[in-house]
């Protein structure tokens, strides 16, 4: 039997999305108001989370580790933007591992470590793995919960 599957969503999970809110001037803040995941270009400009690289790398040693993660439809640049953004901070091994969708649900897994519900999360068959919960606060509680599970 392989390895099980962990699927990893990006924003507010690996991707610190309000660390771009600074690099944005106040006309954009204006313009864009309830609606900055559509600023072209903001997700090149996010940090990751603290401790986020190193459990993505040490994760993608004991399970099938993908990144899950949706991008806002009227943000064209958001799908190349959150590519960049794997390749510079995850590198090698997030290899042809992105996935951008609205539906996680259609992935099959055994894990899914996400911030929401939305986009699918709710049907997921495997475990959603609440991220930024009293469960799961951060990548801490996460690693401690799933490396006896791989």
């Amino acid at each position: 039997m392989g390895k099980k599957t962990l699927y990893i969503d990006m924003d507010n999970v690996l991707v610190d999305f309000p660390s771009a809110f600074g690099h944005l001037g106040e006309e954009v803040h204006a313009a864009y108001a309830d609606r900055l995941d559509e600023v072209p270009g903001i997700f090149a400009l996010m940090q990751p989370l603290p401790g986020a690289v190193d459990a993505f790398h040490e994760l993608s040693g004991l399970f099938d580790t993908y990144i899950l993660s949706t991008a806002p439809w009227e943000n064209g640049s958001a799908w190349s933007d959150k590519l960049a953004w794997v390749k510079l901070h995850l590198g090698v091994p997030a290899y042809k591992r992105l996935i951008l969708s609205h539906h996680k649900h259609l992935n099959h897994g055994d894990f899914l470590v996400d911030d929401r519900t939305r986009n699918g999360v709710d049907r997921f068959r495997g475990q959603h793995i609440h991220f930024g919960t009293d469960a799961f606060p951060d990548w801490k509680a996460v690693l401690e919960h799933l490396r006896p599970l791989a």
